[in-house]
């Protein structure tokens, strides 16, 4: 039913993680695992799968224990049934072990670049943004409108929600989902956009302003993101000079993934979710991750319109793939048919 959907994830995963490992031999390094502190992969992953299906089960088993107390195994059994069924079971463990695969290839891939291209293009894109802002600097511009204190606190908290947005984000579709296909549509797109955003990195490489041009921001105040930045910087120094074994570097540009991720889980809210309070709260942390990328400068303007282009064709060829209908006027408020290959089931 989902063929077309399954095929292109499996597929994408199977191709970055083929890329990764000639990425290796090239380079004459070993595949590491960026959250390897987690355990080993082959533990890892089932608990994944594992965490998935509590996720799921948690609130109910709450619920079921509240006064007047009804029968838990009876409550379990009959969400398993009506809930977990061969489809669903399907589009889990492969939406959750080919995100993996692609995402631990990513990382490697954006680890290994400084050893494979070492020309960088700060300068050029720094010239685009001044361009775009009048001849001063982006981060300066964002400095004066919005101050360095409290304003660099929102925007790094927003900012740093992106890590847990994306595997709960993924997680959230694959296990609830009203339309199973909604859950194929979002694990494609989310492994499409993280592989074209591997391969902008190796298009147009560069480190970013924060790291290229750092005394741009030295008047901020001390949040999560410039802390991250300095030990990102570090990180990859160690990785560089080989004075730390078995680690990932992560300063890697030209596209933002960030922007690219956060506006892919706006469209997915937009298009398969119904509530306007929601819709509201994933576009406003859209907006705000792009002044964030520009404010810390984590990227360039050319960055972040890159992002946008990739979230738009990962979210469109994910919506082909798993059968979603887009109208002559390509995004509408209504991207899917009822038909018999994307029958719409409410839960």
């Amino acid at each position: 039913m989902y063929r077309r959907a399954y095929v292109l994830l499996i597929g994408v995963a199977a191709s970055m993680g083929l890329l990764a490992i000639v990425a290796a031999i090239v380079v004459d390094r070993r595949l590491a695992d960026p959250d390897g502190f987690l355990g080993p992969a082959w533990v890892r992953l089932p608990m994944l799968l594992l965490g998935a299906f509590v996720m799921d089960m948690l609130p109910r088993v709450v619920l079921a224990l509240r006064p007047p107390r009804s029968n838990l195994k009876q409550v379990v059994r009959e969400r398993f049934v009506e809930h977990w069924t061969r489809e669903r079971i399907t589009l889990v463990v492969l939406g959750v072990v080919c995100f993996y695969i692609t995402y631990v290839s990513y990382r490697n891939l954006k680890s290994f670049l400084p050893f494979i291209i070492e020309t960088k293009y700060d300068r050029e894109l720094h010239l685009i943004d001044k361009a775009f802002f009048f001849g001063t600097e982006p981060a300066v511009a964002l400095h004066s409108l919005l101050g360095t204190s409290i304003s660099a606190h929102v925007l790094s908290t927003i900012y740093l929600w992106f890590l847990p947005m994306v595997p709960l984000g993924l997680t959230a579709w694959l296990i609830w989902s009203r339309n199973i296909s909604f859950g194929y549509w979002f694990a494609t797109s989310q492994c499409i956009a993280w592989t074209l955003g591997t391969a902008s990195y190796y298009a147009l490489p560069t480190l970013g302003p924060g790291f290229e041009y750092p005394w741009l921001y030295e008047g901020l105040a001390v949040t999560g993101s410039t802390q991250l930045m300095e030990a990102l910087d570090n990180g990859r120094d160690n990785v560089l000079f080989g004075t730390v074994s078995g680690a990932v570097q992560s300063v890697a540009g030209f596209a933002s993934l960030h922007v690219a991720i956060t506006l892919l889980v706006a469209l997915m809210v937009q298009y398969t979710l119904r509530s306007k309070v929601v819709k509201w709260v994933f576009w406003v942390n859209f907006v705000a991750t792009v002044f964030a990328t520009l404010y810390f400068g984590w990227h360039y303007v050319a960055d972040d319109i890159a992002g946008i282009v990739i979230a738009l064709v990962s979210f469109y060829l994910g919506g082909v793939a798993s059968g979603q209908k887009f109208d002559k006027h390509g995004l509408a408020s209504h991207p899917t048919t009822e038909t018999s290959l994307v029958p719409i089931s409410e839960d």
